[in-house]
């Protein structure tokens, strides 16, 4: 069997075992999810603050690493107690890291490099350098100089773990030139590359003359998204763009020639000339107007949410068919609710084609079915709600007339009252299937919050866990539940963040019941 063959062959062999590994790992891992969220949600299982930390730059958090002063230390949460995994050496303000995404290995795939298989930093400094860092180590395992042309400032997800975008900041151009109703012609840049190992799909530039009106861009599943100034959403397919405007193939380390200048594509100061450039307006796949942009795709089959695009229907949701653009039954959705914030919408992203819908008092879960007798329509019903606790309470307003004469008139609470509770954040944890929401009153001088998990099939609450730090409402919070984890990040005025980490204690009787139970 000559060389090439036998390692053919000897590779698809891997991949097999490789497959069959994965399959296996992933009923164990299914079971021990089992085990893991019924200790979880087992009574005497608490979750105690392990762990408090401030700082003066943003904290991020993804999949048991959290990240300070810019991503350049990372700190693992995943120990009894938080360790620091590693610390960059310090840089200066044009060279801190902007953005990132975390990238992990896919299981079964072959791959070119050792270092291939962990996990990995894609990170996007202010100097416009894109970086591949050892996310156990905090390596710089691959750069590509980005352009010098724009400034990029933000990372994206294009297809999962396999594709992602850059984008860069609007080019508003300078003060003078909008008084005197100049701007530049090209609003912004999205560079394209797929991941591991980094390869270029292209520079596309977002051009006012060829997109009129345009406010802003953005790409999500091959998809570009246009957004227009009257409310209009487009949508282009990003494969055809490539395949019709594409002013020539770009690959990363090789000599490239444009306006003139020679360098290396990826390399400073060279960096990645704009290869894609629309001169005709594309056909859009789809169109539809709506407030603000705002435009969502899910369900089963394919429908989308809309807010009709009048100020007076903030607040009013409608569900429609992607195919037809039709009217779901009872497709228009609006929680009956005074408040300050707004109710939000989305769908549920366990790929269940359900519908999330979220008040100051209440999470509705919504299902999208066929209509009975007739396959081509679908409807929306309530799947189940979850109410916040609250007493049914009316204040009495005193008012004295010229004459003397006392009236009393009942004034109605606002939904979002802060001493009454009041929903603030819904989550879904996806490994251990279950809904988390964040539910805050306000008691005396501050406010206290617990995290509940409930059900994600029928909504049953299944746990409570009290955060010990009050939650000022005024400040900017996110909560993650992360198996095991529970961790809320905070931010103060000026600049200041905070930290706080609970993690699960159990009794290890309590334990050993729960892993019988499971099995």
């Amino acid at each position: 069997m000559g060389r090439t063959r036998k390692a053919n062959v000897c590779r698809r062999l891997s991949r097999r075992a490789l497959g069959f590994y994965a399959r296996d790992a992933g009923v164990v891992q299914r079971t021990n999810l089992g085990i893991l969220r019924a200790l979880v949600c087992q009574e005497s299982t608490k979750f105690k603050n392990v762990w408090t930390t401030h700082s003066k730059s943003p904290i991020a958090y993804e999949r048991g690493r959290i990240y300070f002063d810019n991503y350049r230390c990372c700190v693992s949460s995943v120990a009894s107690e938080p360790r620091k995994l590693y610390e960059m050496p310090k840089c200066s303000k044009s060279e801190k890291i902007e953005d990132a995404l975390l990238w992990e290995c896919p299981v079964g795939d072959i791959l070119p490099d050792p270092s291939d298989y962990k996990s990995s930093l894609i990170a996007l400094t202010a100097h416009n350098w894109l970086l591949r860092i050892s996310a156990t180590t905090g390596e710089v395992l691959e750069k590509i100089y980005l352009a010098s042309y724009c400034k990029f400032r933000y990372l994206s997800w294009d297809t999962p773990q396999e594709v992602i975008a850059v984008k860069s900041a609007q080019n508003k151009g300078s003060a003078v030139a909008r008084q005197a109703g100049t701007s530049p012609p090209v609003l912004l840049y999205l560079a394209v590359f797929r991941v591991l190992p980094f390869s270029l799909v292209g520079i596309l530039e977002i051009n006012k003359k060829v997109f009129e009106n345009v406010t802003d861009a953005t790409l999500s599943h091959g998809i570009l998204i246009v957004m227009y100034s009257s409310g209009l959403v487009r949508l282009y397919s990003f494969q055809a763009i490539i395949e019709q405007f594409m002013q020539q193939k770009l690959d990363l380390g090789c000599a490239c020639s444009q306006g003139g200048t020679t360098g290396t594509v990826g390399e400073a100061p060279f960096g990645i000339p704009c290869n894609v450039k629309i001169t005709d307006s594309p056909p859009p796949l789809f169109e539809v107007s709506s407030l603000e942009n705002a435009f969502q795709i899910g369900g089963h089959p394919w429908h989308y949410i809309i807010t009709p695009n009048k100020k007076k229907q903030k607040g009013v949701f409608h569900i429609c068919a992607l195919k037809d653009n039709s009217l779901a039954k009872n497709g228009i959705q609006e929680m009956e609710c005074c408040s300050l914030e707004s109710d939000w919408i989305y769908f549920h992203p366990d790929a269940s084609g359900r519908i999330i819908h979220v008040g100051p008092n209440q999470v509705k879960v919504l299902k999208l079915s066929e209509v009975e007798n007739d396959s081509s329509q679908h409807q929306i019903s309530e799947d189940f709600v979850i109410w916040a606790k609250r007493e049914d309470r009316k204040e009495n307003l005193i008012t004295v007339t010229a004459s003397g004469r006392v009236v009393k008139r009942n004034v109605s609470l606002l939904d979002d009252d802060p001493e009454q509770e009041t929903f603030k954040i819904v989550d879904y944890e996806d490994e251990l299937d279950l809904l988390s929401v964040v539910a805050v009153t306000q008691i005396d001088a501050e406010g206290k919050a617990h995290l509940d998990f409930h059900c994600n099939e029928y909504g049953t609450l299944l746990k409570s866990i009290p955060l010990v730090e009050s939650w000022d409402v005024t400040y900017s919070h996110e909560v993650y539940f992360d198996r095991d984890l529970v961790l809320h990040i905070e931010q103060k005025p000026n600049r200041v963040f905070s930290c706080y980490v609970y993690q699960m204690v159990c009794d290890p009787g309590e334990e050993e019941e729960a892993v019988n139970r499971s099995g």
